[in-house]
């Protein structure tokens, strides 16, 4: 793995993590805000394509901006094009997790043109103002009532839901399918040094999205979509990432079976087949001009 920098429009200095070889794929991290190490090679892409992950600013290797307001995922937008351009690419295929689906979506709808392929990997669409629910969430976790784990979680899961309980690292085995619990309670581990809470805080405030104009945008977006949904995952549920792909002028929602909310750790091989599969039809995005 090699590291990158650019600068962004403001002068804020950026990092991105490149891991394999072959075609880029931009790959844009959830969390909100956390740390791009937390994808790993994404079940084994690398072997597939040479994946470029960006730290957004303030989290991994990029430095926090003058301004904490910049913090917002549409002003993030401006950033996801500053790569694109140090990387030379007239068009990029884009990859993005969780809650940098919502970013993922902002950047293709200002800049269409230069998408030629969108990935959206159990993405909660708040920016199209279609939030998971707890109710959701809540049927997702029934789903493991045969999990030996099951009822001392729930109970913790249902409070924090309800926001009378803080979150509780019992109930993280509703984030992962058939991952081992020990490795599942490691990779979450990493999520607290990963995260940039005061960027989390600002990701979503208030005037971040307009939901009726991304939809229209949307709506007339030329490249192809994958939305990727977890049998077992609460947010989004696979009922609502359908209805997220709806939006798209071209787009297919794939449920992986026995998944939760980080799929290429639940089964990589059926991860990255997938994700390849789509990523390739019609011969895939132009080489990049580095």
């Amino acid at each position: 793995m090699r590291t990158g920098t650019f600068t962004a429009a403001d002068g804020t200095e950026l990092a991105y993590h490149v891991r394999g070889e072959g075609r880029p794929l931009v790959v844009l991290p959830g969390g909100p805000m956390r740390a791009s190490a937390y994808l790993g090679d994404l079940g084994g892409l690398t072997a597939h394509r040479r994946l470029v992950l960006l730290d957004l600013r303030g989290t991994g290797d990029s430095a926090p901006p003058a301004d904490p307001g910049t913090y917002r995922c549409d002003r993030l937008v401006d950033d996801v094009e500053a790569l694109r351009g140090h990387l030379g690419l007239d068009r990029v295929d884009l990859l993005a997790h969780s809650a940098g689906g919502s970013l993922a979506m902002l950047y293709a709808a200002r800049h269409p043109e230069r998408v030629s392929r969108l990935a959206l990997i159990t993405v909660t669409p708040w920016a199209l103002g279609m939030p998971a629910t707890p109710e959701g969430r809540l049927a997702a976790a029934r789903l493991r009532e045969g999990e030996p784990w099951f009822e001392d979680a729930f109970p913790a899961f249902e409070a924090w839901l309800a926001g009378t309980a803080d979150f509780d690292p019992v109930f993280e085995p509703f984030f992962y399918g058939r991952l081992d619990l020990a490795v599942a309670a490691k990779h979450s581990a990493l999520a607290d040094e990963q995260t940039n809470d005061e960027a989390a805080d600002a990701y979503f405030a208030e005037g971040a999205f307009d939901p009726p104009t991304l939809r229209a945008a949307l709506g007339r977006l030329p490249a192809p979509v994958l939305v990727v949904a977890g049998e077992l995952d609460g947010g989004p549920r696979p009922e609502l990432a359908r209805r997220s792909a709806e939006v798209f002028l071209n787009a297919t929602a794939v449920v992986q079976p026995g998944a939760g909310h980080y799929p290429w750790l639940d089964d990589p091989e059926w991860f990255a087949r997938r994700v390849v599969a789509f990523l390739d039809a019609d011969g895939g995005s132009p080489p990049s001009a580095e």
